[in-house]
Formats: C-alpha cells, sequence, structure tokens
C-alpha cells in the first residue's frame, strides 16, 4: 500500500487523487440568479446529502486564485438556487454550461437549456431536467487555508421538490427512469449499472 502526505502534494495532485477516488459523484446542476437578474448554471459534483431533517444538501465551490465563483457569489447575495440532477437526457447540455463565461452572460446562450418559474422561490428551474430541488441558503462555511479562503461550503435547505411523473413512483424516485448521471476522474462520467440489494441486519 503506498502512502501519500497531502502536505507533500501540490493542489493539482491532491485534486486527481480525490476525484479518482472518490467515485461516482453525483452532480448537481445548479441555477442562481445575479442581483440584475441573469441567470448562472453550473454542474459540480463536490455534492451531497447532508440531513433529511431538515432537509439540506451540501454544496462545495473552489475558488480561483481566491475570487468566489458566481454560483457562489448568487448565492451569497440571493440565498437562493435551484439544485438540477444531472442525468443522461441533460449531460451535453451541463457540460457546455461549464464555459468560462463573463459574470454578466448567461450560460443560457451557450446551452439548450430552457428556464420554467419555481414554485417557491425567485430562482428559475431549468425545463430538461427531471428532479428540481428549490433551495435557499442555509449556511455559508468559508474553507481557509493559511488565513485564505480557499472554497466556499454552502449548505442548502430544500424548500420544494419538482419531479417529474415518470421518475416519481409511490414516493419514491425510480432510478433507472432517473437514469441519473455521475462524475468520475478527467472527462470520464457513469450511468447507473447493475443495480443489487443487500439487507442491512436487524
Amino acid at each position: 500500500m503506498r502512502y501519500l502526505d497531502p502536505k507533500d502534494l501540490t493542489q493539482r495532485e491532491n485534486y486527481k487523487l480525490l476525484i479518482g477516488s472518490i467515485i461516482p459523484r453525483p452532480v448537481a446542476v445548479v441555477s442562481t440568479q445575479s442581483a440584475d437578474g441573469i441567470v448562472n448554471i453550473a454542474p459540480f459534483s463536490f455534492f451531497n446529502i447532508v440531513s433529511s431533517e431538515p432537509v439540506i444538501l451540501s454544496l462545495a465551490i473552489q475558488r480561483k486564485e481566491g475570487e468566489l465563483k458566481d454560483t457562489a457569489r448568487n448565492l451569497l447575495a440571493t440565498k437562493e438556487a435551484v439544485v438540477h440532477i444531472l442525468d443522461q437526457t441533460n449531460v451535453q447540455e451541463a457540460n457546455k454550461t461549464a464555459a468560462l463565461l463573463p459574470a454578466d452572460q448567461s450560460e443560457l446562450t451557450v446551452s439548450g437549456f430552457t428556464t420554467t418559474t419555481s414554485k417557491t422561490i425567485a430562482v428559475p428551474g431549468l425545463n430538461e431536467a427531471s428532479v428540481r430541488l428549490e433551495t435557499i441558503l442555509h449556511q455559508h462555511v468559508p474553507i481557509k487555508k493559511d488565513q485564505q479562503i480557499t472554497a466556499d461550503l454552502l449548505l442548502l435547505e430544500v424548500v420544494g421538490y419538482q419531479v417529474a411523473e415518470h421518475v416519481y413512483q409511490d414516493g419514491k424516485i425510480d432510478p433507472r427512469a432517473l437514469q441519473a448521471v455521475s462524475r468520475l476522474a478527467g472527462n470520464s462520467y457513469a450511468t447507473i449499472g447493475e443495480i443489487f440489494d443487500i439487507k442491512r441486519p436487524s
């Protein structure tokens, strides 16, 4: 077994080890809105469930040279976001939103995504997603190294679910119908493969 000390590695080397080891990762396609009304869309795989009571999700966004990413900036300003689950029908359009655009240009201009009104918040959702989670900012945790903020951990409270009828079955989500896509390392993604059940011990 090889031992590696993260303190001896560069940020890039640590990043590669993490994204290659912690797989598959669910992907959130997040829509936010600036104070000027510009809709921002971006995919994130540093994303997961925190709690079901209260209903909290986590979203971690790395800063670039100390600067907030548009998603984090908008969330901190408006306290709202819509989290969409990446799936096989929208993965190509979601990838287009990863392009580096100026803050005053919406990713709607470079992707095929279209918006729809949310029920509980002002930020619009995306028509092309089968699951939309309307959220408000619950807590912001700045992540620091040597007193410098390097990332923003955003805890988001779900205040509304929008679920397509074809994936909603008896109060649950049908994983085969959802066709969720997960993130691996590099440019690689993965789909849901074999599903098997294991009973928990009583």
